[in-house]
């Protein structure tokens, strides 16, 4: 027990640092980008969005970029989202 709870601590921490950063365009538009999810999950962004918008949103323009080379082919590496909302 006493090994598991500094691992725990330490991937908790980790963890917590995956956060997305939201840029206010106009009166009810946002920008959001995460920080890199491997595989490309959306999830950061969705969460963001709900506390940005708590009475919904709507997705107006998504970009996707990985962390390749060309920034977009399929090799290893993670995807940067790009989302801009609209708050209902």
């Amino acid at each position: 027990m006493r090994r598991i709870l500094p691992l725990l601590a330490v991937v908790l921490g980790v963890a917590g640092c995956t956060t997305a950063s939201v840029n206010k365009l106009d009166y009810r538009t946002y920008q959001i980008q995460d920080s890199g999810v491997p595989g490309g999950s959306s999830a950061p962004n969705r969460r963001v969005a709900q506390q940005v918008c708590p009475s919904g949103y709507r997705v107006l323009n998504e970009r996707e970029r990985r962390n390749t080379r060309d920034g977009y082919s399929e090799d290893r590496g993670e995807v940067f989202t790009t989302w801009t909302i609209r708050c209902l």
